[in-house]
């Protein structure tokens, strides 16, 4: 549905509105029941599902005689699969009611007290455990013999998947230990720990398998194999927490009954603890949650169950869910972990970024290892302009940091556990040369402002390799010269068999495999129609729109945008190359027409005319130059009155916009410049004109007002 509905608030929706969210929930919420539990594909991140239940909950709040029937309030799981045999629950396999904060748990504990009848200075102890990110399981044991396992299905009815826990090593196949009853049905969570987990992701990659994008859908997909001999080959683990159907009780409190499951063979969790006030649960959360990063496996929060079993029973459960425990979930997008290393790359345009090497953590649904840095000043913890950031803490291998996702943002450190670092950490000493080819790396220094750039960059240039490479994918990419076949993978290996070490070798080729003694289509990977397809589509980019090609040089702060206004400026790549050469001479005419055209600054000029300023620069763009055909832009009027004219706009444009007039201007074939100059052929001045006016009608320049400017070009739009 819109969006309209689901960004107002409850309390304001009429009781249609609301009829009409809650069906679409409905049916929003089931799909995403469907791809989490049935298909191990979530859809959306656990913090958006949360959402969208808890959304659900507050629509039937407040219109319970709206519920729907099949209301995802009361689902549990999902339909079981038909390929399984289907098993039937004896004690249903129910979910948990979710916390999202400290007065979330205040509250629950209020609540239980209040169904209790206790007061607030009883005791009322709890347990507390991580709460696993894998698939429920349920096993039933008869007279101390594993004889069915289940998956949660629809809390009802699961599936059988007998076969395949048998081959999972940390569960028994016999109980053991002593006043084992006849049945015992164990609950907790088959897993797969993060080393596992990136072993086997390249164990597929190596044979050309889809690659799992978390260790809980990993585990899953594991689980739910019609052949054991697959399940067999995944490092599968599993933590017992809980029971379903038993013929006797050898404990009285939850906690006894988790020592008896460990008593009996089952891995337990070492981290459960037994709480006797909600402040006490509260700190086992702090500092699970501290510890996240060196569990080695998922957890999304911490559960807290009343511990005697009497209370339990006496609770009992409402809707889908036990009244006697809840799950204290942890932000959804933020995680602690170990900050491993820091890594520096080298971009195309010879920046030196810093990287954090992560021990991997799942953060939002994905598994992150690597955070960005950023620059220096970021590892030092102190921004651009001298701003605090992490409150001024830097950064160090082996330090506990929390990372942060939201949405499609790459991770960022937020922040730092200055109380966990070791005494023996050091600081990060920023290199002063190029990892990659040994150059001086330099921060530049704007002389306009006296402000040192952020940024720390390789002076090397095109003899460094790590900018020639980043430099020859990004001539390849897409919105440049986009050639068929050459993509980054094949940049990487060209550039390292020393077949393309510039872009002109790219364009020479063909002529040069034909010389060589070994040919590309004897190469592994390629064959005859392949390498003559690549050569094929070399050739058919030896013309190229003007604005590409100049994009595709790939010049600092020059994108698209700017590329197409300098084509539009110059018109010719010869033009434009004597232009930005005469331009070094900043006292030239060159240099005040380039900085006078609209939407080219200073520090794009700057850029632009370093590079063309650049002997090798200059050798490797005329090597270009002579393989191909830059193509000036096409215009749809090449015939207008404003054709080929330099046209100002200043003051305040009443009819149309500034972007507008410079589109249309353009359009006609006129260039837009941001300044008079002597070559102004035209200043539109609406009113509040100022300095631009006075020096353009003291140079002699045309002069006229938006009804002049259209009826200067009327007909010709």
């Amino acid at each position: 549905m819109s969006g309209t509905l689901r960004d107002r608030s409850v309390d304001d929706l009429t009781e249609d509105e609301a009829r009409a969210e809650l069906d679409a929930l409905g049916q929003e919420l089931l799909q995403h029941d469907e791809a989490y539990h049935g298909q191990d594909a979530p859809l959306i991140s656990d913090a958006d599902y949360d959402h969208l239940k808890r959304r659900n909950l507050a629509l039937e709040a407040r219109f319970p005689h709206l519920k729907l029937a099949d209301s995802a309030s009361d689902r549990v799981g999902a339909r079981p699969q038909e390929k399984f045999e289907k098993v039937q629950h004896a004690v249903p396999m129910l979910s948990l009611d979710n916390a999202f904060d400290d007065e979330d748990v205040a509250e629950f504990d209020q609540r239980i007290r209040r169904f209790l009848g206790l007061d607030a200075d009883a005791d009322l102890a709890f347990t507390a455990e991580p709460k696993i990110d894998g698939l429920s399981a349920s096993l039933r044991y008869e007279k101390g013999v594993l004889t069915v396992a289940a998956t949660r299905g629809d809390g009802a009815v699961g599936e059988n998947i007998t076969a395949n826990i048998r081959t999972i090593s940390s569960i028994p196949q016999t109980l053991s230990g002593s006043d084992i009853p006849d049945v015992v049905e164990v609950r907790g969570e088959v897993y797969m720990a993060h080393e596992d987990f990136a072993a086997l992701n390249d164990r597929m990659l190596a044979h050309g398998g889809k690659v799992f994008a978390n260790p809980r859908n990993a585990a899953a997909g594991s689980l739910r194999q019609l052949n054991p001999d697959i399940t067999a080959s995944r490092p599968l683990q599993f933590f017992a927490y809980a029971w379903g159907d038993m013929s006797a009780m050898p404990s009285e409190t939850q906690a006894g009954m988790v020592a008896c499951l460990a008593e009996w063979g089952f891995t337990v969790n070492p981290y459960l603890q037994r709480c006797g006030a909600v402040g006490d649960v509260l700190a086992v959360y702090r500092s699970i949650e501290a510890d996240r990063a060196v569990l080695g496996y998922d957890i999304d929060g911490v559960v807290y169950k009343v511990d005697r079993l009497d209370y339990q029973a006496r609770l009992g459960f409402v809707s889908r869910s036990p009244r006697w425990a809840i799950a204290h979930k942890f932000p959804a997008e933020k995680a602690t972990t170990i900050l491993d290393g820091i890594d520096i790359q080298v971009g195309r345009t010879g920046a030196l970024t810093p990287v954090a090497k992560l021990r991997p953590v799942t953060v939002g649904g994905v598994v992150v290892s690597n955070a960005t840095l950023h620059n220096e000043d970021y590892v030092r913890g102190v921004g651009s302009n001298g701003e605090s950031i992490r409150e001024g803490k830097d950064l160090r291998v082996g330090d506990t940091v929390t990372i942060q996702r939201a949405g499609d943002v790459i991770p960022q450190i937020v922040d730092v556990d200055l109380s966990k670092r070791a005494d023996d950490a050091e600081a990060f000493v920023f290199p002063d040369a190029c990892p990659a080819c040994g150059s001086h790396a330099i921060r530049d220094v704007n002389e306009a402002t006296g402000k040192v750039d952020a940024v720390k960059r390789c002076s090397g240039g095109l003899i460094c390799p790590a900018q020639a490479v980043e430099r020859l994918k990004h001539f390849v990419a897409r919105n440049a010269f986009d050639i068929e076949g050459l993509g980054a993978r094949q940049v990487e290996a060209f550039y390292r068999d020393g077949l393309i070490m510039n872009p002109a070798d790219i364009f020479t080729l063909r002529d040069r495999d034909a010389r060589s003694l070994k040919r590309l289509k004897d190469r592994e990977g390629w064959g005859p129609k392949s390498a003559g397809n690549l050569f094929d589509a070399i050739d058919e980019r030896r013309s190229i729109d003007l604005n590409r090609f100049i994009f595709a040089l790939g010049i600092r702060h020059i994108g698209e945008t700017n590329a197409k206004t300098l084509a539009r400026t110059y018109g010719s790549f010869d033009m434009l190359r004597d232009a930005l050469v005469a331009a070094h001479d900043p006292e030239s005419e060159a240099w005040a027409d380039l900085v006078a055209t609209d939407g080219i600054g200073d520090i794009v000029a700057r850029a632009a005319v370093e590079f063309f300023s650049e002997v090798h620069n200059l050798a490797i763009v005329d090597a270009l130059a002579e393989q191909v055909t830059p193509l000036p832009l096409e215009t749809v009027s090449d015939s207008s009155p404003v054709a080929g004219k330099i046209v100002v706009f200043t003051g305040k444009l009443e009819q149309m916009s500034r972007d507008e007039a410079k589109a249309m201007a353009e359009r006609l074939g006129a260039k837009v410049a941001g300044s008079v100059s002597k070559k102004t052929d035209i200043l539109v001045a609406g009113p509040g004109a100022g300095s631009k006016l006075k020096k353009a009608q003291d140079s002699g320049v045309q002069v006229i007002d938006e009804n002049g400017w259209f009826a200067l070009i009327e007909g010709e739009q």
